[in-house]
């Protein structure tokens, strides 16, 4: 019996959108597994009046990583099920008619050399609806993915995507303990320690909340430019890779002018 591909949706307070995307999901996905991080808007009663979807529901709101740690428990749990796991983000962002593609793609790619990850970058291609981006999330992103290209030798050109195809056997190599934005850091600093194999996937680039909260101090750029800076240079620690001097991680705090 061959394997489903998962598609995993992490969500908090997704009232305005879960029901619309989860509707468009289903047009092309396998099996939906949707991770509620603690919402305390009406996005539990909208998944509750849902059928055909998996649900797993953080009672507290942990973060994103968290949610998307949880999707990753799951397949790895159910491994005898699942050969490949699409995570996409539940705003609206992000197209589900591109499902199928990076499914495919990825068990193409098992009949030779196995992709790890199948990244989605909104910066590998340009698209006719593309929107214009938030200026200093998008300077974030450019020195975030330019310090990861030039500290672990990969050749990304976007950081921060959600929309990942991940090929279920790597996932239990990862061990991600930042519950918030910064995961995916964490991700590629373990996938270059793992020597995976990455390619990136062209998706549009979409913007329909702009002014999107990251919580806290994180709402500050610069505040969140060092925090992600301080992750990265925790993580190569960990992994036994190279960390950057605190020369060097001024400098890249200097450029970050997602």
């Amino acid at each position: 019996m061959s394997r489903k591909a998962l598609i995993a949706l992490p969500v908090f307070n997704e009232e305005s959108h879960v029901v619309e995307v989860l509707t468009e999901v289903s047009k092309y996905a396998e099996d939906i597994l949707v991770v509620d991080d603690g919402s305390s808007d009406q996005t539990p009663e909208r998944l509750e009046a849902i059928t055909g979807i998996k649900v797993i529901s953080h009672p507290q709101n942990r973060g994103y990583g968290a949610a998307l740690k949880s999707a990753f428990d799951y397949a790895i749990d159910h491994l005898d099920k699942y050969d490949v796991l699409v995570t996409i983000d539940c705003d609206g962002q992000h197209e589900p008619a591109l499902l199928p593609d990076l499914v495919m793609q990825m068990r193409k790619s098992f009949e030779s050399e196995p992709l790890d990850i199948l990244s989605g970058s909104r910066y590998l291609k340009s698209f006719s609806s593309d929107s214009i981006p938030p200026e200093e999330r998008r300077q974030i992103n450019v020195a975030v993915t330019q310090r990861i290209n030039d500290q672990l030798g990969f050749q990304i050109t976007d950081a921060f995507c959600g929309l990942k195809a991940y090929r279920i056997e790597s996932l239990s190599k990862f061990k991600i303990t930042d519950m918030g934005y910064a995961m995916p850091l964490q991700l590629w600093v373990q996938a270059a320690a793992h020597e995976m194999k990455i390619l990136e996937f062209p998706v549009p680039l979409v913007y329909l909340e702009e002014e999107r909260s990251f919580g806290g101090s994180l709402d500050d750029a610069i505040k969140r430019k060092a925090y992600y800076d301080e992750v990265l240079d925790r993580e190569m620690q960990a992994s036994g890779l190279t960390c950057c001097t605190t020369e060097s991680c001024n400098d890249h705090a200097d450029s970050y002018n997602e």
